[in-house]
């Protein structure tokens, strides 16, 4: 067996709007709606589904915990816009810019954090 790509992943949040406020205002991603009622947030062929904290769907995690994740995404954009971007929303910067490894190769880093206090990076292949 070999896999393809991720095609989406679940985030466990404390507050669903608080979360999908950020994710859209500060890193541009669509709030969608699927499902009965289910929100996510999407951007070019991902998708991150969201939980409230004590009402998950099923299957869930074994231990499905908000500010448990820590997650790199690849920016479209130069670090010095998504530093100035970062800046406008009022969002501290954590770590970086920084030399890291990516699954294809070397790449640039910042860290800050969401709402829950997950562990965001974004980054740029070098």
């Amino acid at each position: 067996m070999r896999m393809d790509r991720l095609d989406h992943l679940v985030l466990t949040v404390a507050d669903i709007d608080a979360a999908l406020q950020f994710y859209t205002r500060v890193l541009g991603m669509e709030a969608v709606t699927f499902g009965a009622g289910r929100r996510a947030l999407a951007f070019r062929t991902s998708k991150i589904n969201l939980h409230q904290a004590g009402r998950e769907f099923e299957p869930k995690a074994a231990r499905p915990t908000p500010g448990s994740a820590d997650l790199c995404l690849i920016v479209t954009v130069p670090l010095d816009e998504v530093l100035a971007d970062l800046e406008r929303h009022g969002v501290p910067v954590e770590e970086g810019p920084v030399p890291r490894t990516g699954a294809t190769g070397p790449i640039t880093s910042v860290y800050i954090r969401d709402p829950d206090h997950n562990l965001i990076e974004l980054s740029v292949y070098e």
